[in-house]
């Protein structure tokens, strides 16, 4: 092994990952791929968890290339063989702590890591997302990519944009929710979530749901969402999330709130993270 040949990265479990050529057929779970598509690298495969199914989520794909990069699958359809058909010499995945890879069986796990080097991102609410999307660049620039040189000037641009329009207008109350079915809705708890706490920073006036049950989530049907008096809802868009159009009860009690996509396990590049609080600013300023 030479010094100008071998490659090696430091995940977020500590551990180190040396092998004797910088990878080039990257497998990743959707959220990192396409994070790691936005610098430049495009994976050979993408895999989702057990809320994805047999398709890829496209609220989670970004501008990734789907007829290029090879979606395995998800859940119960995920096996080392099947993660393994496109011959990856390097896995991508994420963990929300304690160094567990999200979205895959802890056997399929263990058994891929005997197989190819696995290289594991915190994704989790101890981080904050500047920080997330900084271990992703550094992982990125080591596999030979780097971030649109446009980028950053972009999301300082929205990152002050919005704290203009919250100033302005007083800040709307903004509430984040997934919706559960005609009865229910999950109420994100915003301390719990990167991407809300920065909207926070921002002056953005996030709603909190009651204490109780539930860690990131409170479950309230849609009457309780909707006495919450949001001005803009933050509504999850994966597709294991009901669609929030057709929801009777929220359409009688909260249909005055303006509707922002939100998408719980954002991409975590300068640019993704720019076209979502550009979002949300148009809707702080009701453009």
């Amino acid at each position: 092994m030479t010094e100008q040949s071998a490659w090696s990265f430091t995940d977020d479990r500590g551990q180190l990952t040396t092998v004797d050529h910088r990878p080039s057929r990257v497998l990743a779970y959707v959220q990192a791929g396409a994070t790691l598509w936005d610098h430049g690298i495009r994976p050979e495969g993408i895999f989702g968890s057990g809320h994805d199914g047999a398709e890829p989520d496209l609220a989670k794909t970004g501008t990734l290339p789907l007829d290029t990069v090879d979606y395995r699958g998800a859940g119960d359809a995920l096996d080392v063989e099947t993660l393994l058909r496109g011959r990856p010499d390097l896995v991508v995945a994420v963990s929300y702590g304690h160094g567990q890879f999200y979205g895959l069986d802890p056997d399929t796990a263990k058994h891929l890591e005997e197989r190819v080097p696995v290289v594991v991102i915190d994704v989790g609410q101890a981080r904050t997302l500047d920080r997330v999307a900084e271990r992703f660049a550094d992982l990125a620039r080591s596999l030979g990519g780097g971030p649109d040189p446009d980028a950053a000037g972009e999301l300082h641009a929205a990152r002050e944009r919005l704290r203009a329009a919250t100033s302005a207008s007083g800040g709307p109350r903004v509430l984040a929710l997934s919706p559960a079915g005609p009865e229910q809705a999950y109420v994100a708890r915003p301390q719990m979530w990167p991407e809300l706490r920065v909207l926070a920073e921002l002056g953005v006036g996030l709603v909190a749901p009651p204490d109780g049950a539930g860690v990131n989530w409170a479950t309230l049907d849609w009457e309780d969402a909707a006495a919450l008096e949001p001005g803009i809802v933050l509504a999850d868009v994966r597709s294991n999330a009901v669609p929030l159009d057709g929801i009777t009860a929220w359409e009688a009690a909260g249909r005055a709130a303006r509707i922002v996509p939100w998408n719980p396990e954002p991409l975590c590049s300068p640019q993704s993270h720019a076209r979502f609080l550009s979002l949300v600013a148009d809707a702080v300023a009701g453009d």
